[in-house]
């Protein structure tokens, strides 16, 4: 974290990722924001898992699921019905999420909900390397909720060509897309009528702070976020209310403006030709396209 703010912050225009937003308030306030009536995304995917589970997991048949970014695994769960519904052996679910005590407390009560189901947590960082404990295959790798928009093409390009070396021959890859649509739309999903992404967005400085011993003052900045038209993406930024000096221990001292901003996540919109370049960029090769009737979302199934 230390290294991330030293760079992140020392940049211009100044930016934090994403990935410190989640500590356990933290990724109780996002488990809240999917629920939201502006928030879109999580229904459309959901409403596409609904319809389209029983067919995703027929043709990847898989007996174990890696889901990375797992959160509370609220969607995951249909795709684990259909995985019992087919089951010809036991099932394995292994979640992957850089919230260790939100993961635990996920793990509990799936398995308490899914008694005849292996769960496996992996507390990381899935931008990073890292191992997967032994399970059975073929495995389904899921990166659900949009989350991939966070990166740009390049860094998608090579997180997907992790999970990539990951998967044996016989494994299959299920990627949430958020579509393009009118920015207005996306724009409310993002400034929800009860500020809980406002919340959620500031919640990353009481992270720096609780972990570095940083001095942010919450009430100092204010949340924003807007579509860049240009680039095809959502922009969410921390934006200092008067000027104000930020103290981090063993990071440094940092000035702001009235008005400067952070950079805290990006999330790039997608259409069916960009999944597609970076899954064969990424060395897999998109087998089946699903996406609602509205065109809000879209699951891209893929393989070797």
């Amino acid at each position: 974290m230390a290294r991330d703010l030293r760079e992140g912050l020392s940049e211009q225009p100044r930016r934090i990722p994403p990935k410190y937003f989640y500590d356990e308030h933290g990724s109780r306030l996002f488990d809240e924001i999917t629920r939201l009536p502006e928030y879109y995304p999580t229904r459309a995917e959901r409403d596409l898992l609904i319809r389209w589970g029983a067919t995703i997991v027929g043709i990847a048949k898989p007996r174990t699921l890696v889901e990375l970014g797992a959160g509370s695994a609220d969607k995951t769960r249909t795709i684990l019905d259909e995985m019992l519904r087919a089951a010809q052996s036991d099932v394995t679910y292994v979640p992957v999420d850089v919230s260790a005590g939100f993961l635990a407390k996920s793990a509990v009560q799936l398995r308490n909900e899914y008694p005849s189901v292996c769960v496996t947590p992996v507390v990381a960082d899935f931008s990073t390397h890292f191992a997967l404990p032994e399970h059975p295959s073929p495995a389904l790798h899921a990166f659900l909720g949009s989350t991939i928009g966070n990166f740009t093409p390049d860094d998608a390009v090579g997180l997907v060509s992790s999970v990539r070396e990951r998967m044996a021959a016989s494994d299959y890859f299920l990627l949430g897309v958020d579509l393009r649509k009118d920015p207005g739309l996306i724009e409310n999903a993002y400034n929800d009528s009860r500020g809980i992404t406002a919340q959620f967005n500031k919640n990353m400085l009481s992270v720096i702070n609780e972990c570095l011993g940083a001095d942010f003052n919450l009430s100092a900045f204010s949340h924003s976020a807007i579509y860049n038209d240009r680039e095809q993406r959502m922009e969410m930024r921390l934006i200092a209310r008067g000027d104000q000096s930020v103290v981090i221990p063993d990071v440094g001292d940092f000035y702001f403006a009235d008005g400067d901003g952070i950079l805290t996540e990006v999330s790039y919109k997608y259409d069916r030709s960009l999944a597609s370049d970076i899954l064969e960029r990424s060395g897999l090769v998109l087998r089946e396209w699903f996406t609602d009737d509205a065109g809000l979302f879209a699951l891209a199934l893929s393989s070797h």
